[in-house]
Parts: C-alpha cells; structure tokens; sequence
C-alpha cells in the first residue's frame, strides 16, 4: 500500500498492529468502531487480537517477510508492546508511517537508555547505575549507599527480570541468576503512593492526558488503579506535564503510559515508560466517553483528540490466573463492567481480564 494522504485516515483503512495480546484485542475492538479494519501480526494465529481483528499474519515479531506483508496491507502500522525488534520494523516496514515512531521503541526497550534520555530532560528518576557484570555490583552499591533492585536492561515486565539486593548482605550470583545479560541498578526509593499517566499526543502536536490513577502492586504486577487518587493537585498537574515532555522530546504520536514514584514531600520520580497502552488506563474504557484505546487509534489514524474527561470516578482491578473464574459473580455486581481477554489457558500470574467498578464523580 501506498503511503497515506496527509490527514485522517478515512473509514474502511486498515491498521496494522504489531503484536496481538489483550492490549492488541482492546486496540481492534476501538479501531471497529471508528470504522477502521485491523490486521494483526502475532506468533500465535490464536492470539486475543484474533479473535476480533479482520487479518492474522501468524509469524514471529522479527519476520522481515511477514512485516512486509503487515505494511503491504496497512494505511498505518503500530504496535501494542514494547519488546518488538526495533530493526526488522525498521527495515521491513517501509511506505507507510509506524506510530509511535521507532525510536520511542529504542529509548524504553533499553532501562539505561530510558533513564538517561529522562534524565538528559531534566525528568528525575531513582539513582542509578549500568551494570554488565557481577564483579560492578558491589562498587554500584557502594556508590547508591542503600538497598537497590538490580534489573535486566531489555525485556523485564510485570515483575520479571529483576531481583532486590541488599546494601548490607548483597547476594553471590544474582547477577548470573538474571541471566548474566546486562543490567541496571536502580537505588531502591521510598515513596508514598505509585501512580501512573497515561497521555496521547496527537499528529498535529496536540497533547492530552487522563486524571493520573493511583496504583498497586504485587509481586511486580499491577492489581488495582483508583481513579481518582488522594493526589495534590499540583501533583498530579506536574506528573501530566513530565508525561507531555516525554511526548514531545520524543516528537511521539499515541498513546503513552508514564510510570511514577511519588515522595512523601510531593516530589515525583520517573520510574519506567511504556510507548503503548497501559494496564493502568483501562478504567477509561468505563469512566470516560474516549477510553485510551480509542485515543490511541485517534492519534495513529490522525484523527482529532477525544477529551479526556471522566465522568465517573473508578476503580480497576486485573483478574489473574484463577480469579478469573469469579466473572460470572462480578457480573452480577451493579456498576461492574468486565473485559475478558480470550486467552485459552489459565496460568498462574497470567492477566485473563480486569473488571472496573464505577461511581459518580465524588
């Protein structure tokens, strides 16, 4: 296919989705009703997104061949996580326009290069340390004075990847644990609360955010985001300015998920981007009329940006591995709306779906 006129792609486009989990899923279902086709590339022909796109290429993320194929057939290519190869998509997909474009890849794909594009921007994160081999962790802990979590450069997520050590009593062999790959030591912060902005900017440079959402974890994965908060305004106004540099240095278009660490003192530190849609946002399906998905779809077709008002206030919680076997009760809860995501094998720490409870605003 050729490359798209400029302005918004008309109805009846296809987007190409790199990608095809529950994030991809969510991306088709907002895509259909903005009257756009979807086409999927996904190693599983069965993934989430399959059940709900018009095309699957059942291929791995770095087939060239198979990338082509996707921009052959694609107004406009994105993609739904960050861990896809950087140059086959570079290479292969060429004609149409990738959104967010590359190099937003690169810069969180790698924890030592995001922190030091954050910190090039005068965006504050934790203190922190590049590590490539057991031997430099103890001269970085002497150096981060503190307990720290030692993480994998590349390819970490809900909580893999990454280990706690020790100021006091570091630990032998964590370093060959992860799997002897280079590393980051980040200094272990204390703070308040977590919370998270999920923000979009749009073709034309527009920039919009939703209310930040307060988060939990455990075990590294996310179970809960509230919406709203107990945020100070002014915090929750700086966090979505940090989140609208970060859009703009990275002259980006979509949506993008901005993670932080809130001090007791209202400061705020940085602590990961996601150039995609995040967990974290998927209470906007339910408590706003332009849910993320939709706002990501908006941006990529360069379509004008919906408004971010709530209208109602929310609570969203992950169903994992087991619990989603309640879905049959949380329907019958009023204000419950339920997403399931489609994924044929229940595992233990697995994301199956999330539910959101909502409630007038106050």
């Amino acid at each position: 296919m050729s490359a798209p006129a400029p302005g918004p792609l008309p109805p009846g486009s296809t987007i190409g989705i790199v990608g095809g989990g529950q994030l991809a899923r969510m991306l088709a279902m907002a895509a259909a009703r903005l009257g756009y086709r979807v086409a999927i590339l996904d190693p599983d022909a069965d993934c989430p997104a399959a059940q709900v796109a018009t095309r699957v290429i059942a291929a791995p993320y770095a087939d060239k061949l198979a990338l082509r194929s996707l921009a052959e057939i694609s107004a406009v290519v994105t993609y739904e996580f960050e861990n896809v190869p950087v140059e086959p998509l570079r290479e292969a997909v060429v004609g149409v326009p990738i959104r967010p474009q590359p190099d937003a890849l690169e810069v969180s794909q790698d924890r030592v290069v995001e922190k030091a594009f954050l910190n090039g921007i005068g965006v504050a994160t934790a203190e922190w340390r590049a590590v490539d081999g057991e031997e430099e962790i103890d001269h970085a802990l002497h150096e981060l004075r503190g307990d720290c979590i030692l993480k994998t450069r590349r390819m970490g997520y809900d909580g893999k990847g990454q280990a706690v050590i020790r100021h006091r009593s570091p630990e032998s062999g964590v370093f060959e644990a992860l799997g002897s790959v280079p590393a980051i030591l980040e200094a272990k912060v204390p703070f308040a609360y977590e919370l998270s902005v999920i923000a979009a900017r749009g073709l034309d440079g527009s920039c919009r955010a939703y209310d930040p959402a307060v988060n939990v974890h455990r075990l590294g994965i996310l179970r809960r985001s509230t919406v709203p908060g107990e945020i100070a305004p002014a915090v929750a106004a700086e966090a979505q300015a940090i989140a609208f540099r970060i859009l703009q240095r990275l002259d980006y278009v979509g949506v993008i998920g901005v993670e932080f660490f809130a001090q007791a003192d209202g400061g705020l530190l940085v602590n990961e981007i996601a150039p995609r849609v995040h967990n974290s946002g998927h209470w906007t399906e339910a408590a706003c009329a332009v849910s993320q998905f939709e706002q990501h779809i908006r941006a990529v077709g360069g379509l004008p940006l919906g408004d971010t008002t709530r209208h109602s206030d929310a609570v969203m919680e992950n169903l994992i591995g087991a619990e989603v076997e309640t879905a049959a009760a949380l329907l019958a809860e009023p204000n419950a709306v339920l997403h399931l995501y489609g994924k044929r094998e229940v595992k233990a720490g697995r994301k199956m779906g999330h539910v959101t409870r909502i409630a007038p605003r106050g």
